[in-house]
C-alpha cells in the first residue's frame, strides 16, 4: 500500500492549521504544520512534503518570499505551492504567479475546492516524478548502450563482430569456453609473397597487405564468418561459430569465390606497379574444439583440430587462382559451385592421401 501524500500546512493562526489539518486528515493525507516561514522552509529541508499550503501573510517572512525561496532551491523548484489568503484574490493570485505558485485559494475555505486542487496538483506531481524516474532510466540505459558500445568497438579489434557482440551481451553461455562443434574451415594466402617481401620497399609492402586486408576483411564481415588470424598475408576464417549460421560449407564456397573475383582485380592493378602476387584458398569441413586461447594479457578465439590442418594444407597446394575443397565440402556445395576433381593429394600430417576437388566457378 501507498504512503499517504504529505502535506505541509503552514500558518500562523493555530485555528486555520487546526481547520485544515481536520480536513486534510480525514480525506487520508498526512499533515505537517509549520507556524512561520522560517520554520516552514526548515520542515521542508526534513520532512520533504509532496505539497505545501502557505498562508500569505505572517509576520517575519511572508508567504511569497517563502515561495520565492522554494522555487530558488533546485531540490524545492517543481514542489506544488498553493497560496492561501483573505485579501483580494485579484491581487494576490498575480503576485503568487509571479512567485512561482502552483495555485490560489481564498479565505474562507471552500473544502471541496480546497480537496480538489490538492488533487489535482498531487497528480501532476505524480506524473512528473514518473516522468523524472523514466528520463533517469532512459539516460542510464543510454550510458549503458554508450558503453557497451565502446566495448564492442575495442573487443572488435581482437575478435570477430558476431563474437564480440556476444561477449558484450554476456546473456548466453560464454562463448570464450572451451566447446566443440562442426564448422567450415577457409584458409587463404597470397601466392609470391615471399619472395615479393623480400624485395619490394617495406612501404610497398604494407600497402599491399592493407589493400589486401581490408578487401578480404569485407568480404568475410559480408558473409559472416569469423575471422580466427591473420598473419601477413595468409588468413584462417571459420564458419559456424561463435554463431551457428544454416549452410556453412555454401557460405565459405561463396565467400571464396568473391575474393577470388576481388583479388584478380587488386593482382592485376598490383602488377602493373610491378608486384607478382597471386592467390590461393584450401577449404575443409569437421569438428574442432573452439575458444579462447592465450594469457591474461591478450586472448585470441581459436580453432583446433584436423579440420584446420586440413584447409592449410590444401591451401599451401591449391595454384594461383584455385580453391581446393575437401571432398566432404564438394559434396555439400554441388547445388551452388562447378567443381572437377583434381585426384588425391599426399599432405604433410595426413597419413592417407586425400580427395580433393576445385570450385571451377559459382552457379548462382
Amino acid at each position: 500500500m501507498n504512503d499517504p501524500a504529505r502535506i505541509l500546512v503552514v500558518d500562523d493562526t493555530p485555528m486555520n492549521v487546526k481547520l485544515l489539518e481536520g480536513v486534510l486528515a480525514g480525506h487520508g493525507f498526512a499533515v505537517i504544520t509549520a507556524p512561520s516561514g522560517a520554520i516552514a522552509l526548515e520542515r521542508v529541508r526534513a520532512e520533504r512534503p509532496d505539497l505545501v499550503l502557505l498562508d500569505v501573510v505572517m509576520p517575519e517572512m511572508s508567504g511569497y518570499e517563502v515561495c520565492r525561496r522554494l522555487r530558488a532551491d533546485e531540490a524545492t523548484r517543481l514542489l506544488p505551492i498553493v497560496m492561501v489568503t483573505a485579501l483580494d484574490p485579484a491581487t494576490e493570485r498575480v503576485k503568487g504567479i509571479e512567485v512561482g505558485a502552483d495555485d490560489f485559494l481564498t479565505k474562507p475555505i471552500n473544502q471541496p475546492e480546497l480537496l480538489a486542487r490538492v488533487r489535482s496538483l498531487l497528480r501532476i506531481r505524480a506524473l512528473h516524478d514518473e516522468l523524472e524516474e523514466l528520463n533517469r532510466t532512459l539516460e542510464e540505459r543510454v550510458r549503458e548502450q554508450v558503453t557497451q558500445l565502446e566495448r564492442l568497438g575495442r573487443l572488435r579489434r581482437f575478435f570477430s563482430p558476431q563474437l564480440a557482440e556476444l561477449i558484450v551481451a554476456g546473456d548466453t553461455e560464454d562463448p570464450l569456453k572451451s566447446h566443440r562443434r562442426e564448422i567450415t574451415v577457409v584458409f587463404l594466402d597470397l601466392r609470391g609473397f615471399t619472395a615479393f617481401a623480400e624485395t619490394a620497399e617495406p612501404e610497398e609492402v604494407m600497402t599491399v597487405l592493407r589493400e589486401y586486408h581490408a578487401e578480404m576483411g569485407r568480404l568475410i564481415l559480408a558473409a559472416e564468418g569469423t575471422l580466427e588470424r591473420f598473419a601477413g598475408d595468409g588468413m584462417m576464417i571459420f564458419f559456424n561459430d561463435p554463431v551457428q549460421v544454416p549452410d556453412p560449407a555454401a557460405r565459405a564456397v561463396r565467400m571464396a569465390g568473391a575474393m577470388r573475383d576481388r583479388i584478380a582485380t587488386l593482382t592485376g592493378a598490383w602488377r602493373k606497379r610491378g608486384f607478382d602476387l597471386d592467390f590461393g584458398v584450401g577449404i575443409a569441413q569437421g569438428y574442432a574444439t573452439i575458444g579462447a586461447v592465450g594469457f591474461e594479457g591478450r586472448l585470441d578465439y581459436g580453432a583446433i583440430g584436423t579440420v584446420t590442418n586440413l584447409a592449410s594444407r590444401l591451401c599451401g597446394e591449391a595454384k594461383p587462382g584455385q580453391i581446393l575443397v575437401h571432398q566432404r565440402v564438394a559434396g555439400g556445395v554441388e547445388e551452388i559451385a562447378e567443381v572437377e576433381t583434381v585426384g588425391e593429394l599426399t599432405l604433410k600430417g595426413f597419413q592417407r592421401p586425400v580427395k580433393a576437388f576445385n570450385v571451377v566457378r559459382l552457379k548462382e
